[in-house]
C-alpha cells in the first residue's frame, strides 16, 4: 500500500519534468493506475480486517478525490495537444 501510494505523486513529478505533453498525460495514467492499485488494496484489507471500516471509507472518499483531479488534468491537457 505504501508503493502504491508513494508511486501516484512520484508518477506525476516524473511526467511534469518530461518535454511533452503527451508523455506527461502517460505518467498522469501511470499514476491513475496506482491510485486504483491503492484503492483495490485498501478494500482487501477491510474485507480481511486490517482496517476499521471507517477509516477504509475516509480514504476511499480521498482517493475518489484524488481520481477526479487527475481525470481534469489529464482531460485539460488531451484538450490541449
Amino acid at each position: 500500500m505504501r508503493r502504491s501510494a508513494v508511486s501516484v505523486p512520484s508518477n506525476i513529478a516524473e511526467g511534469n519534468a518530461r518535454s511533452g505533453t503527451k508523455e506527461y498525460i502517460q505518467f498522469l495514467y501511470i499514476a491513475r493506475g496506482s491510485l486504483q492499485e491503492l484503492e483495490t488494496q485498501l478494500i482487501i484489507a477491510n474485507e480481511i480486517g486490517y482496517m476499521a471500516q471507517s477509516v477504509t471509507e475516509e480514504l476511499l472518499a480521498e482517493i475518489l478525490m484524488i481520481k477526479k483531479m487527475l481525470n481534469s488534468l489529464i482531460s485539460a491537457l488531451r484538450n490541449k495537444i
